[in-house]
């Protein structure tokens, strides 16, 4: 049974870098990249470290089970975020570059607050003011300009189609 779990979470990892790199940061962020470089895991194995350091190799069943790989060790680094941007672009997709910019700014951001934010952004849960000060803490907080952008562009949007607490 051990072996079979250990043999699935092998191929569905191999499956998963096969088709988009996961947890990885390139261990020279001041390189070019572009679409030749896509897959970073098959084209670049040695960018890819995972955690604190660790390699990709080192996401065995074995080492999940005894803990030396915790969920910590599998969050996406916004360095990769930003390569895989950098892809994008290259490949003349520059709406795809732009998501992965947003996503790398959320990488900052505590997951509960994410949360938060997200509820936040449904209509009629936030007044105009609300929504202005979520992206000012994006902003000076986390320095998350693209999505602080986002948040205040969502309340302009909202006022015009009445979609703010208090609009129903």
């Amino acid at each position: 049974m051990n072996d079979s779990v250990e043999l699935l979470v092998k191929k569905i990892l191999e499956e998963m870098v096969a088709e988009k790199p996961m947890a990885f940061t390139p261990t020279s962020p001041t390189s070019s990249v572009g679409v030749e470089d896509y897959p970073i895991a098959q084209k670049h194995p040695d960018w890819i470290v995972v955690g604190d350091n660790k390699k990709f190799e080192d996401i065995t069943l074995e080492n999940v089970l005894n803990g030396s790989i915790t969920s910590k060790d599998l969050r996406i680094k916004p360095e990769i975020l930003l390569k895989q941007g950098e892809i994008a672009k290259a490949a003349g997709r520059e709406a795809i570059e732009y998501n992965f910019s947003r996503a790398a700014e959320l990488t900052k951001v505590p997951d509960e607050r994410v949360l938060e934010i997200y509820n936040a952004l449904r209509p009629y849960r936030s007044s105009k003011q609300e929504l202005f000060d979520i992206a000012k803490e994006l902003d000076e907080r986390y320095q998350a300009k693209i999505c602080a952008s986002f948040i205040r562009e969502a309340a302009e949007h909202y006022e015009r189609r009445k979609k703010l607490k208090g609009d129903n």
